[in-house]
């Protein structure tokens, strides 16, 4: 997908608005049909059966019919792909929609010329029943898209996504491999030594979250107080989210271009910043400390991270059992829990090896990548390299 940020007018944001709400209107429906299925009950409707419904409901509702028939159909669409993933066990049920959030909606059958540029800057993308909305020409649109994605983020943000499959990133040819240990500290440790860190936000930014926090718990529900201070932390959030965005592509796109193969541990991340709290019948322990492990785990980009690679490298990411990583030497390969001194120091009790416990948990993904590698029959890799840590090789913000 390629995304670019759209600076419509006021009647046209308050056009793609109605959009969005019908797009919701039609995807809530949908739920709410499939959510009364029990079993010993009649299927649910399918899409096509979805479809005519639609008609009619089209033909009933005066709303529902000023508004685009592409936009309505297309949730239809996307409904019934989700719930196709959630039965292949790929992705999660799909539920409801909030206004406000995953605000959005698709369009299809995209001529060439509904997408052009205007200067060096500027282009336009023709929006059914808005018109011409315009867009930065921040790099070159993808030749031959046959649709697109609008979306509105909860800072008020709008941005049109280009479905189009990206140019894989060519290997170099080197057979070098490298391991990639991903934690929250240093999100980060490459086996040749490097760290990196995903940028957040400044302290004086933080300072000034904290306060809006707070500012929000004494609002009223409902004030139009309320809103503003939503408003101002969404903002402020959302200039993390692209700090760290920003920072994944950066980091992924020149692993992709200096490595053949890319090891990362397989990890659960999902399963690991589940929450703590537990039921009101057997309630959790150190909740707020793991609430504190899920904010930070998710901060440092670890899923989007790999997503992006194996995007840009498709298969050259090798994917590594995590049981040990941590806790064996790299060096002579003894596993010892107590060879972690701190959340950055290793000492091998067995060899005497001392360096940074992340670079070499990376160091022991590599290795292992390689073993995987030649056992599935690829061709001989070179070793990973074995350099003393080193900062800021990588671009980290």
């Amino acid at each position: 997908m390629s995304r670019y940020r759209l600076q419509p007018t006021p009647a046209q944001e308050a056009a793609l608005a109605v959009h969005c709400g019908h797009a919701r209107f039609v995807w809530n429906l949908a739920v709410e049909q499939h959510a009364h299925w029990k079993p010993g009950r009649k299927s649910a409707p399918g899409l096509l059966e979805q479809c005519r419904q639609l008609t009619e409901a089209r033909a009933e509702c005066a709303w529902l019919r000023a508004g685009s028939i592409i936009v309505q159909q297309q949730a239809l669409r996307d409904f019934a792909q989700a719930m196709a993933n959630f039965f292949g066990k790929t992705h999660r049920r799909p539920t409801w929609r909030r206004r406000g959030r995953s605000e959005g909606f698709r369009i299809v059958g995209v001529k060439p010329g509904d997408v052009r540029r205007l200067s060096r800057k500027v282009g336009e993308v023709k929006v059914p029943k808005v018109g011409w909305v315009r867009l930065r020409w921040s790099r070159a649109v993808p030749v031959g898209v046959k649709s697109y994605r609008v979306t509105c983020d909860r800072a008020g943000r709008w941005h049109v996504a280009f479905a189009a499959v990206p140019e894989p990133i060519g290997a170099p040819g080197t057979d070098a491999v490298v391991g990639v240990d991903r934690g929250v500290t240093v999100s980060a440790a490459l086996s040749t030594g490097e760290l990196l860190i995903a940028p957040t936000l400044k302290d004086s930014e933080k300072a000034r979250l904290l306060r809006l926090q707070r500012r929000l718990a004494r609002a009223r529900r409902g004030s139009k107080r309320r809103s503003r201070v939503k408003s101002a932390i969404a903002k402020l959030t959302a200039r993390g989210i692209d700090r760290r965005k920003d920072w994944v592509e950066k980091v992924s796109t020149t692993l992709a271009r200096r490595f053949d193969v890319i090891a990362v541990e397989d990890l659960n991340i999902r399963g690991m910043t589940r929450s703590a709290k537990g039921t009101p019948q057997t309630p959790g322990r150190n909740v707020r400390q793991k609430a504190a492990l899920n904010r930070g785990i998710l901060a440092a980009g670890w899923g989007r991270l790999v997503e992006r690679l194996e995007h840009k490298a498709p298969g050259r990411v090798v994917k590594i059992n995590p049981a040990y990583t941590s806790q064996r030497c790299s060096a002579c390969g003894i596993a010892d829990r107590r060879a972690r001194e701190s959340q950055a120091a290793y000492r091998c009790r067995s060899c005497g090896y001392a360096g940074n416990a992340d670079v070499n948990a990376a160091r022991n993904i590599a290795h292992a990548a390689g073993h995987a590698v030649s056992a599935r029959g690829g061709p001989p890799l070179g070793e990973p390299a074995n350099r003393e840590p080193q900062r800021d090789l990588l671009p980290v913000g």
